[in-house]
């Protein structure tokens, strides 16, 4: 029986990737494909800056529709910060707290 090698390396690294929801609570059509285009070029030179294997998903809220370019583009910059910011510890005991309705 022949074995066959990976085509490419295990190790090699994955470039990042991003994905594009944008709902019909958008607009029509040729709105929808008006932001996705905006959104796919922002994303495009944000890429590199992302965690190799990374996968970021872009949902277009219903303003986007009315959004200016600079305005999609400073909207992008705080969601990618607030995605990679680290996130607060949460205390060992903090999910019982909860549940038990104190603190």
């Amino acid at each position: 029986m022949q074995q066959h090698e990976a085509i490419e390396p295990v190790h090699a690294a994955v470039a990042a990737r991003a994905g594009f929801v944008v709902s019909k609570a958008v607009g029509n059509a040729v709105v929808r494909n008006r932001v996705r285009r905006r959104l796919r070029h922002l994303v495009r030179e944000r890429l590199d800056a992302l965690p190799a294997g990374a996968t970021l998903v872009v949902r277009a809220q219903p303003g986007a529709a009315r959004a200016t370019y600079p305005q999609l583009d400073l909207d992008l910059d705080a969601a990618l910060r607030a995605a990679v910011a680290p996130r607060a510890r949460r205390h060992s005991d903090g999910a019982k707290r909860r549940r038990d309705g104190a603190g």
